[in-house]
């Protein structure tokens, strides 16, 4: 099913089809954004049926979309005609002309994946990674053609966030990263490019505030509302710092913490020990219904 890759006279990667591992928050944000754009995507997981979970939310998103006329009914039903699920990871990676990791911040989960995937990956096809925090070098050694690797790392709901980080190992050719940016531009993204190092720009920074907010709450400084308030009103941000933790899901916060704590800095980065409760007790923010607050299911 798959041609030979087609280069451009720029020395930039044709893509036409992608494949997205894992099925979940990130992953079918991808999925459907890809698709919107006009590529052919096939979304892969543990199982069919995450994978029809992962389908039926990206449909949700479609048709609320339609509802708010954001978009046509057509161009929904275009955009769902053009994704397709396929269980199995070998057989997936044949198809593709780029490969998108959305698999959870788990560096030995990430490589099996990875070597999977290069048993049947076409020649010259690109793979990324949507880690928001590994550094890359941790991966490449995995890859028998690191040049074609890097990072594209989304931000949650897919659909909706404009910013896409992309992130260079050292390994990574000058042609995989025009043809990144290229298709960051295809998917209506406005790309940042950040060197390799943990938890590139995004979420350093956004970490250091967010483990900050939860000290504070910690120590009874202030409620979480008064501490997202603070930031919302003081600081003009569109989320306050702990709204956001729990829309990004504490045991992400929490995995990522770990890496830069273990990276960069084991003081600065050290996750509070109420982060650690909290994700203990499977309170992990919107996902699970509570974790600095309470949702509606």
């Amino acid at each position: 099913m798959q041609t030979e890759t087609r280069v451009s006279g720029e020395g930039e990667w044709e893509i036409r089809r992608i494949v997205v591992i894992g099925a979940g928050t990130m992953g079918h944000g991808i999925a459907h954004v890809a698709a919107a754009a006009g590529y052919d995507v096939w979304l892969n997981d543990v199982s069919a049926a995450a994978i029809d979970a992962g389908l039926a939310k990206v449909a949700a998103n479609l048709q609320i979309g339609v509802q708010k006329g954001k978009l046509t009914q057509a161009a929904a039903d275009a955009t769902r005609a053009r994704l397709h699920g396929e269980p199995d990871l070998r057989v997936a990676a044949s198809l593709a002309d780029l490969v998108i990791e959305a698999a959870p911040e788990n560096i030995a989960l990430k490589r099996q994946i990875f070597q999977t995937v290069t048993e049947t990956l076409p020649p010259y096809s690109l793979l990324a990674s949507n880690t928001s925090s590994i550094p890359l070098r941790q991966l490449t050694d995995a890859l028998p053609h690191a040049d074609r690797f890097l990072g594209l790392h989304f931000f949650n709901p897919v659909h909706l966030q404009t910013l896409l980080e992309v992130s260079r190992a050292d390994t990574t050719s000058d042609a995989a990263l025009r043809s990144a940016l290229t298709f960051a531009k295809q998917i209506g993204k406005e790309p940042i490019v950040v060197r390799d190092v943990a938890g590139f720009a995004s979420s350093r920074l956004g970490l250091a505030l967010g483990l900050e907010a939860i000290r504070m709450l910690q120590e009874g400084v202030a409620t979480a509302a008064d501490i997202d308030k603070a930031m919302e009103l003081g600081y003009r941000h569109p989320m306050g710092p702990l709204k956001l933790t729990d829309l990004v899901g504490l045991d992400v916060r929490l995995a990522i913490a770990e890496t830069l704590a273990r990276e960069i800095d084991p003081v600065r980065f050290a996750p509070p020990q109420l982060l650690r409760d909290l994700v203990a007790a499977g309170k992990l923010g919107k996902k699970s219904g509570e974790g600095f607050y309470r949702y509606e299911a």
